[in-house]
């Protein structure tokens, strides 16, 4: 690659006269003398020493390379060539001395005896380590990655490598050779620094190499070879020659190894990424160095005479295109060496970037968009959603969680799954990016819990996928979710779904699993089957509470239609705020009517703090508490409100200023003085249970509600909770604050009637263990069996037929919870609905497990289809038909998930009756069915028989139907004009009580993790007073154990339930005919200690025509001015009677107009009679008129 000049060129005294020519294309400068042919010489001066003779030496930078190298090689050749020779010699003679040994044992023995010979002597420390082995075993501690020093080692030779292939970079731009002045030339100066510290980490790493040889090869050791050396060269020279410096590019294929030292790359597509680009550039920019050395010095054999010049980067360029198969033809190789190593290049090149850059691209292709990790923000909370995260769940969960109705929600929601989203969920996250973020990952990986900063957030909370074909591996999904986090993080608070009940003792397994700590479990299937037993007791009220957890925004409808006064309802929500100090000392009934009439306020319950300052224990929630029950300072109260601005007015009510004060709207903050509790409410800290600070003045709490309890609920699990504090979970008259009037007048053991003296017999089980529920001795499945002839006779009315498709294989979908509610222990037994299930008998043995200890309970083996089976359990004088499936879930078509529920449904409407049937035929020998006592007169079928309406048509038949798709809600009445988009809440179904959907319990999710309350009362409410002591005790043995009667558990029998009251008669009749529902809501808790918080009115009642329409719908909280009609059913919190159950004649039960009003055996009660002696006869014939007609209607 160097010509040497064939004559000697004059020279004159200037330096000037020698100039740079590389390229011999171009013409030398005049100044320049050459002889016969043209030169390539060096530039050099008086300053720069060099030849003189411009002579070039690149010969002598790469004849140190190739001596350094071959040499190398030839020493360490020899030197395996005589360790070889010396380790066969050496192997001979010890072969040679063991033969003799064997063949002289007994010298052998003396020789042991005697002194050691110099052989034995050296073999003694071969044990002991030597000088080499420890140098050696130091060296590879230096460059090994494995030690903090190791790795600033190696990462500052890949840095000094890269260093130096910059001022490769630099010098490219200059001659291949020029003079240099070392002391000059700072470049020079640090290359020749980064490459002192090169051979000393070249002599390390010989050191260490075990095998020299192969080290000797080495791709970095071959670079080193041919990098370091001319360096050296160039300080003795004066000379700088640009040669194989370019191999220093080499040392990008090593940059995944850096990166992985350093802990940056860590999974495999990364790093398998960093490895494909590092190879692929270190390649690239290589043959570019090479292709600009022989293109800018000529072929040796041409004198050098067909270079070009070419820039480094145009050689880039070149072998860029060349790879690529373009060619433009701009740039191209004019040497035989360039040309020939094309050639060469072109193949691997080539066949490199076919390979490599479609790899690479698919690398960062599928790279995941939502990787990256989440950035907290001074002063704002956030929680993770992960779980089931589809486009219908996400949008549900976020139009509650995000409701204008709970003010700004300074909240921010992250969502962590495995999957990335659709393009509608994506846009669906990009309509709420100020408040959502998505990062794709899952939580059961450390890393990503970590990504979504996990232990920083509020809460966790958990999807399940409601929909699945198999709930059981769904709920395991979820407990894997659940110890996956808590085993992160355990002091997070973590609100998760689950589809099946019995799965939830699984949590309390999990160590960190804690109720304190706002930790809740939402069972759907325990929810679903409790609202529905509700709606059993009071048609309607499944409605109206999914109404009230849920946000809904208010519909104004200027037409008089039922749609008006519904969507009127609709719009309320659960609210919590603390009461202003004017209520102190006032009782509940008191704040209650004041709240109502002048705030226009309805309050529900109390957040009760025991006068005994011991803990937070003491907190408790008292739900339509006696006149026993005063407000104290700072009392939370819970209320029934369309807005959080109107619940305010309770915080600022004050007696001074706003006694006159007739509008409710006028009542704003006044200028007296406040407690230090103020405004701004305190929100209990899921992390440590304490009350801090919150940020806004409302707590507004979705679904805060009533519960079927009136009396205290312990604000902490109860299994926490001494025996003692136990005992006072039921009941009022256990409270240290209870009066003695109360415990006279609720006290069983105060008033001996005839079943509390029953009760107390210390022999008889008739309760649970807790003394929730009624209880029986577990009965065998074949002893409850009815046949369709049995059926027949048996004189059933103001029963509960439960439809249930399913089979041998279907998931169940518990049936207990369903049962629970309607065997609540205060109901007196008379009370007690019998419940027939019609349905598959191989499925109802799986179920049968946990039905066993319930009285009056039977089953009808056949199908919900057939007409036959349903005139057998007289479906038209059953108080309420509710229709389920089991097997909705194992159909793809989301349209076909209700088609068995639909079928029954029309089925049952479609049925036409005789109305000569009735009373006549319900004799004393009616067939008694198993399972039911008739023991007593007053659980006769007769009794019940007596007080219902005869039906004609299956359309009067009170039905409520589980639907899975809530589009499908269209099928179920004909009459209705609901458009199939209509949402759920809005269909008249739905409004009416007669058709349910799981979707409306996900409201629940941020219902709760708003008011770490609400789901103790709700599922208190719905459930007939499932504690989490029955969980854990049906957690061991998944069926209810019978308990004595004591004191203790006798008063758990003591809590109020929901029920309706009717208006054509009774002490209310008067209120009834035009009354105002203000007027009923003050009487009614005045006199009766009742909290009305609803109507249930006739769809077509607004009519001024009478109609033969018998449906009902929904009215939450009604106004104080709202017109009463006679046939209005109204909800009511009814405390429990303990006289009822000496003597049914103490209890009038009320027969019905219609089949919805008539079915109401026992939820819909009429006061005593004694209250009624007033009224005069003509009012008295008016109203026995208006009720034949209702009844024939």
């Amino acid at each position: 690659m160097l010509a040497e000049a064939d004559g000697t060129a004059p020279h004159g005294s200037d330096g000037s006269m020698r100039t740079s020519n590389i390229n011999s294309n171009i013409n030398p400068d005049s100044s320049i003398l050459i002889s016969k042919m043209e030169d390539v010489v060096i530039p050099f001066s008086s300053e720069v020493p060099c030849d003189n003779n411009g002579q070039r030496m690149w010969w002598a930078f790469l004849a140190s390379s190739m001596v350094t190298f071959f040499g190398g090689l030839f020493i360490i050749l020899i030197w395996r060539t005589l360790k070889y020779l010396w380790t066969v010699c050496c192997h001979c003679n010890i072969k040679s001395k063991e033969a003799q040994k064997v063949s002289n044992p007994a010298n052998n023995q003396a020789a042991d005896k005697g002194p050691k010979g110099p052989d034995e002597k050296e073999e003694a420390p071969a044990s002991e380590v030597g000088w080499m082995t420890s140098v050696k075993d130091w060296a590879g501690v230096m460059i090994s990655a494995q030690t903090l020093t190791g790795r600033v080692l190696v990462v500052l030779v890949f840095a000094l490598s890269i260093g130096a292939l910059g001022i490769y970079f630099i010098d490219s731009s200059d001659p291949i050779e020029s003079c240099q002045n070392f002391y000059k030339d700072f470049t020079l100066q640090i290359d020749m620094a980064f490459n002192v510290f090169f051979l000393l980490y070249f002599g390390l790493r010989f050191i260490a190499a075990n095998d020299k040889l192969w080290f000797w090869l080495e791709v970095n050791s071959v670079v080193d070879f041919f990098t370091v050396p001319p360096v050296f060269v160039s300080v003795y020279l004066n000379r700088s020659w640009l040669g194989l410096r370019f191999l220093r590019a080499l040392r990008l294929i090593q940059f995944s190894e850096i990166l992985q030292f350093l802990n940056i790359l860590k999974t495999s597509n990364s790093i398998k990424l960093v490895n494909l680009c590092s190879i692929f550039i270190s390649t690239w920019l290589t043959a570019a160095g090479f292709i600009h050395l022989v293109e800018n010095s000529g072929d040796p054999w041409e004198n050098f005479e067909n270079s070009q010049s070419l820039s480094y980067w145009e050689c880039v360029y070149l072998l860029m295109v060349t790879m690529s198969t373009v060619g433009y033809g701009d740039v191209y190789a004019k040497t035989t060496l360039g040309r020939l190593f094309m050639v060469f290049f072109i193949l691997g090149g080539l066949a490199m970037f076919a390979s490599y850059v479609p790899e690479i691209i698919e690398l960062i292709g599928n790279r995941k968009k939502y990787g990256g990790s989440y950035s907290a923000v001074n002063g704002r909370k956030h929680i993770v959603v992960c779980g089931h995260i589809t486009l219908e769940s996400v949008s549900n969960f976020l139009k509650d969680f995000l409701h204008k109705d709970r003010d700004d929600v300074n909240v921010e929601i992250v969502f962590l799954h495995n999957i990335s989203p659709n393009l509608e969920l994506e846009a669906l996250f990009k309509r709420h990016f100020t408040q959502v973020e998505f990062y794709q990952g899952s939580v059961l990986n450390p890393h990503d819990l970590a990504r979504v900063k996990i232990e920083s957030a509020d809460a966790c909370l958990i999807l399940a996928n409601k929909y699945c074909a198999d709930p059981d591996a769904e709920d395991a999904s979820n407990i894997m979710r659940v110890i996956s986090i808590k085993n992160y993080h355990p002091k997070i608070r973590i609100i998760t779904q689950m589809l099946q009940y019995h799965n939830k003792a699984h949590l309390l397994n999990i160590p960190s699993w804690n109720w304190k700590e706002g930790d809740d479990a939402i069972c759907l299937a325990e929810l679903k089957a409790g609202f529905i037993a509700q709606s059993c007791l009071a048609q309607g009220l499944s409605t109206m509470l999914a109404n009230l957890f849920s946000m809904r925004s208010f519909i104004e409808i200027e037409e008089d239609t039922w749609q008006k006064y519904y969507l009127e309802g609709v719009a309320n929500e659960m609210y919590t705020e603390y009461l202003s100090s004017a209520f102190v000392g006032l009782s509940f009934p008191t704040v209650c009517e004041l709240c109502y009439v002048k705030l226009k306020l309805l309050l529900i319950a109390i957040e009760y703090k025991s006068e005994q300052r011991e803990s937070r224990s003491r907190k408790r929630i008292l739900i339509n508490p006696g006149n026993h029950v005063k407000m104290q300072e700072g009392t939370l109260g819970f209320f029934i409100a369309s807005d959080a601005k109107e619940v305010k007015r309770a915080f600022f009510y004050c007696k001074a200023c706003h006694d006159d004060i007739s509008d409710p709207k006028r009542i704003k903050k006044c200028g007296c003085k406040r407690p230090k509790y103020k405004y701004n409410g305190y929100v209990r800290s899921p992390a440590d249970g304490a009350t801090t600070p919150g940020n806004s003045g409302s707590q507004k709490e979705t679904g805060v509600r009533f519960k079927a309890d009136c009396n205290l609920v312990e604000d902490e699990h109860p299994s926490t909770l001494s025996p003692k504090k136990k005992q006072r979970n039921g009941g009022m008259r256990n409270s240290p604050n209870c009066s003695p009037k109360m415990m006279s007048r609720h006290d069983p053991l105060l008033i001996p009637g005839n079943e509390q003296i029953e009760n107390m017999d210390m022999n008889v089980k008739r309760y649970d263990s807790t003394g929730m529920f009624h209880w029986c001795p577990s009965k065998e499945i074949e002893k409850v069996i009815l046949t369709r002839s049995e059926a027949s006779m048996t004189v059933l009315s103001g029963h509960v037929v439960v439809c249930i498709f399913g089979d041998g294989t279907s998931a169940l979908v518990g049936l207990r919870n369903l049962v629970m509610p309607l065997r609540a222990s205060n109901f007196h037994y008379h009370e007690l609905k019998p419940i027939v299930f019609v349905g598959s008998l191989d499925y109802l043995r799986r179920e049968w497990e946990t039905l066993h200890n319930f009285p009056k309970v039977s089953i009808l083996p056949g199908t919900p289809l057939s007409r036959a089976d349903l005139r057998a359990v007289n479906i038209n004088l059953c108080d309420m038909c509710v229709i389920l499936s089991a097997n909705q879930n194992n159909i793809e078509d989301a349209s076909l998930q209700d088609k068995e529920c639909i079928l029954a449904s029309l089925n049952i409407k479609s049925m036409q009756f005789d109305d000569s049937i009735g009373v006549l035929q319900a004799n004393s020998q009616g067939f008694t069915p198993p399972g039911m006592d008739r023991s007593s007169p007053d659980s006769s079928p007769v009794h019940s028989f007596v007080r219902q309406a005869s039906v004609t048509t299956g359309s009067n038949i009170p039905i409520i139907t589980e639907l899975v798709n809530d589009s499908n809600v269209q099928f179920l009445d004909q009459d209705d004009d609901d458009d199939p988009d209509t949402e759920l809440y809005l269909t008249q179904p739905f409004a009416c009580g007669t058709a349910f959907a799981v979707s409306v319990l996900d409201s629940l999710m941020s219902a709760t993790y708003f008011n770490d309350n609400i789901l103790t009362l709700i599922r208190t409410l719905v459930t007939g007073g499932a504690t989490p002591e029955l969980e854990a005790l049906l957690a061991e043995e998944n069926a209810l154990r019978g308990g004595y009667s004591t004191p203790q558990t006798l008063a758990n029998r003591d809590r109020c339930r929901v029920a309706q009251l009717a208006l054509y008669d009774g002490p209310f009749a008067d209120l009834g005919d035009g009354g105002c529902y203000g007027d009923l809501f003050c009487k009614a808790l005045k006199t009766y200690n009742m909290l009305c918080f609803g109507i249930y009115r006739l769809r077509d009642a607004h009519l001024s025509a009478p109609s033969q329409c018998t449906k009902r719908y929904v009215i939450t909280n009604p106004p104080y001015e709202f017109e009463l009609v006679p046939t209005d059913l109204i909800f009511c919190l009814m405390q429990f009677d303990h006289n009822a159950g000496q003597s049914r004649t103490s209890l009038s039960h009320s027969s019905h107009s219609s089949h919805s009003s008539s079915k109401k055996s026992s939820s819909v009660h009429s006061i005593p009679p004694t209250s009624r002696q007033n009224r005069s006869s003509k009012t008295r014939e008016a109203r026995d008129k208006q009720k034949k007609e209702m009844v024939y209607r």
